[in-house]
């Protein structure tokens, strides 16, 4: 089973320096439809202003991934931690018994990222951050590990969760395929490039929500990048 949520659909809130889109229910905009897929809480669209962000705030027991489409995105935390993240590159954060953070674009452009949450395997643990570059030309036809809860996958981003955050670039006319195990649920989202799964259409920043015991083939109809959540 595959669920097109198209972009249109999304949550929406203009804030003025953000202007934000919500693949799940967040903050203001609820729908009892869209609490969730599996683990994945949220799925937050983001476009940050030029010298704009958010200031600090706290969470606690969740696992946020950023992922920068374009511009960069500037973190601060109560951990000590700076960093500077760039389009195509990754951030995590495991917010375990709490942590602030902030996270500002300083640059002169318009920042555009994919914010997401994952429930943790468990609650509590100390607060960690990290960052990564993942250059597109590794990713190039076929998905990339980011971020995982795996121990196998070494090279990717270490996250508290059975997750794994993937990444790939397809040039138009090239496919990828990827399977969702039993009773597993995967989230995917094309960042830029019109694509087909199993056929059907998706425009850029339209979701799909796929059901565990399915492989599914993604074909670009333009030059994509992909972003695609398998989890619990």
């Amino acid at each position: 089973m595959i669920e097109k949520r198209t972009f249109e659909s999304l949550g929406h809130a203009d804030h003025g320096w953000l202007n934000a889109r919500h693949h799940f229910s967040f903050a203001n905009y609820y729908d009892p439809e869209r609490m969730g897929w599996g683990a994945i809480r949220v799925w937050n669209d983001d476009e940050i202003g030029p010298n704009s962000g958010f200031p600090p705030h706290p969470h606690k027991d969740m696992e946020i991934i950023t992922y920068v489409r374009s511009g960069a995105i500037t973190h601060q935390d109560s951990m000590g931690n700076t960093g500077r993240t760039g389009a195509g590159d990754v951030q995590v954060m495991s917010a375990g018994t709490g942590v602030r953070h902030a996270e500002y674009n300083l640059e002169s452009e318009t920042t555009t990222l994919f914010q997401i949450w994952i429930m943790p395997r468990a609650s509590g643990g100390a607060p960690s951050w990290g960052a990564k570059p993942f250059p597109k030309g590794e990713r190039s036809g076929k998905f990339v590990t980011l971020a995982s809860g795996f121990a196998e996958d070494s090279d990717a981003l270490p996250i508290r969760a059975d997750a794994r955050v993937l990444g790939a670039t397809i040039k138009a006319g090239e496919s990828v395929t990827h399977s969702v195990g039993e009773g597993r649920h995967a989230y995917l989202v094309p960042a830029v490039g019109k694509i087909t799964i199993d056929g059907e259409p998706f425009n850029a920043r339209d979701g799909a929500a796929l059901s565990g015991g399915q492989t599914v083939t993604i074909t670009a109809i333009e030059d994509a990048e992909i972003v695609l959540v398998d989890s619990e």
